[in-house]
């Protein structure tokens, strides 16, 4: 499946107001596709709705929350594709409120899918869930096939939805594929602070002359460039996707330390600071942990193609040029 193959199509991406929906909404909405996007813009999310300018009469924007069934069973009928991006994206978050964490990661996936069940079977799905739910790597790189603990409450409740989606196959006919995405970054994330992942903090104190603060700098990560990521979304709907789960990483990993010198070195100038660990934080730090992608690879012949210095370059010039609107 490729974009093109797209036009004209009904799409539904929920949590399409934010970084990686917005991106994927963005690139069907150019290649033709019908797109609506449905979005709950929570206070602590990185909903924003800058990031669909310019394509506010190409995408139909529904303020909506995937709790409410009713709303939920008027936006899937007659909808193609479902592109399931909605999310509470914080770990430490997750743990000063578990209960709404709950609520967003899991129960309203789960009246998502009721929703398709009771209204449109033959819509395709695609899941975006984590890295976080393997935990701490056992051994590297880790596959799809890896032990599942994760450490958080965020990372259980994702696993949750994953199940949620895996269950509603046979039980119901549903057509799902899960991607466990691994630190995606670009233009339009949240970075006001680290609650999405670590490179929005960094870009945003470079932005604004400030030094990057690392938190150990010895663990290494693999980062995946947004438009891999969202390439790897319209991968997923083919039919040798369903059913199956894939991991989404980098081209290749690095320190903490090297990325935050590569991502001086793109800003033309700047520092970084390397910290010990917050005790807050050290218990759901995974340590080293980098994904194995081969299966997306060979199975849907998706190919991460921007590399860490493009990447962090291309994020600064947009947030350079857009740093009011992410505040």
């Amino acid at each position: 499946m490729r974009a093109t193959a797209f036009s004209g199509r009904r799409v539904l991406v929920t949590g399409g107001l934010g970084f990686l929906g917005s991106t994927l909404a963005r690139r069907l909405a150019g290649e033709g596709a019908v797109v609506t996007v449905a979005d709950c813009l929570l206070p602590d999310g990185g909903g924003n709705r800058f990031n669909l300018d310019g394509f506010e009469d190409r995408v139909d924007v529904r303020l909506a929350d995937l709790r409410d069934a009713d709303t939920m069973a008027r936006l899937v009928a007659g909808r193609e594709f479902l592109f399931d991006l909605a999310a509470r994206t914080s770990h430490a978050g997750s743990i000063e409120d578990p209960i709404a964490d709950l609520e967003s990661n899991a129960r309203g996936h789960l009246t998502l899918l009721e929703a398709c069940r009771r209204h449109n079977r033959d819509v395709r799905i695609v899941f975006t869930s984590t890295r976080q739910v393997y935990g701490r790597a056992r051994s590297l790189p880790v596959d799809e096939d890896h032990p599942l603990h994760p450490l958080d409450v965020n990372g259980i409740h994702k696993l949750t939805a994953e199940r949620y989606h895996a269950v509603y196959g046979p039980l119901h006919g549903l057509r799902s594929c899960v991607l466990r995405l691994t630190n995606t970054y670009g233009p339009r994330m949240r970075i006001r602070d680290g609650r999405q992942n670590f490179l929005g903090e960094w870009i945003r104190r470079l932005v604004d002359g400030r030094p990057l603060e690392v938190w150990g700098g010895s663990q290494r990560r693999d980062v995946t460039f947004v438009d891999d990521a969202v390439e790897a979304l319209i991968l997923a709907v083919d039919d040798a996707a369903c059913g199956q789960v894939f991991n989404v990483g980098g081209p290749e990993a690095f320190t903490l330390r090297e990325i935050a010198e590569s991502a001086v070195a793109c800003n033309g100038g700047g520092s970084y600071e390397i910290r010990p660990m917050p005790a807050d934080r050290t218990g759901i730090d995974l340590g080293d942990i980098v994904v194995d992608s081969t299966r997306l690879r060979s199975r849907l012949g998706w190919q991460p193609r921007v590399p860490l210095a493009e990447g962090l370059s291309r994020s600064l010039d947009f947030y350079r040029r857009h740093r009011d609107r992410y505040a």
